[in-house]
């Protein structure tokens, strides 16, 4: 028997709301893709635990999940976010685990500083032998840079002689207002370096992972939130 779609979207509410007040308000994915007719969600949204999308027939949606580096396509039928993965009713899901590291996409902004002033102390230590600290990783060469429009965000590397990038973060070079990517700017960093962002006052240390190629790379592999 066929449950209709009403009836559905009250049952995954009544059971969200039992565990609601465990979770908190951050988010839990990125919309990566959508195609077709899709409600309540638009390409490059972050989608928090709770959220529920209905997807139209032939529809699909493709989630990254910041935690857990779950990338899931579904395709029609309806989704409940969650912190690590979807629930999925009347559709299809295929998940894939990606490369990802969640300090690099959730790094709190004195997380970020704390991070940048142990990686300066380190590289211009005087002392032979000592250990650089485990940045967070990004595993595609051309970041996805989640920074506010009208500012200017510096890239500059920090193990090695590298050209400094200087962007001026315009409005209309901005996806959805919010990033700045490098693959479509066609830029693109060194794998396995060591690289200080600012934004302002801001300052992120992180790294590009050694085997870090041009070839596509999942949104949630090379994002890094800068606000």
């Amino acid at each position: 028997m066929r449950i209709p779609m009403k009836s559905l979207i009250g049952a995954f509410v009544s059971a969200f709301c039992l565990v609601a007040p465990a979770l908190a308000e951050t988010p839990a994915a990125i919309v990566e893709e959508v195609q077709g007719k899709v409600d309540g969600v638009e390409f490059m949204d972050y989608v928090a635990p709770g959220k529920i999308i209905k997807l139209g027939p032939k529809a699909s949606i493709t989630l990254g999940y910041l935690k857990s580096c779950l990338r899931e396509t579904i395709s029609e039928g309806v989704v409940l976010v969650g912190a690590e993965q979807s629930t999925v009713q009347l559709g299809n899901v295929q998940r894939v685990k990606v490369p990802c590291d969640t300090n690099a996409a959730q790094l709190s902004e004195r997380e970020a500083n704390q991070s940048a002033a142990t990686t300066f102390r380190t590289v211009r230590s005087d002392t032979k032998g000592a250990v650089p600290p485990k940045l967070p990783t990004i595993y595609g060469v051309a970041p996805l840079v989640q920074a506010k429009s009208g500012s200017t965000l510096v890239i500059e590397r920090t193990d090695g002689k590298e050209p400094t990038i200087n962007v001026p973060l315009k409005s209309d070079i901005m996806v959805r207002g919010k990033f700045y990517d490098f693959a479509k700017a066609g830029k693109s960093l060194t794998p396995g370096g060591s690289y200080l962002a600012t934004l302002g006052g801001k300052r992120y240390a992180f790294q590009v992972d050694a085997s870090a190629t041009s070839s596509p790379t999942p949104i949630v592999g090379r994002l890094l939130r800068l606000e």
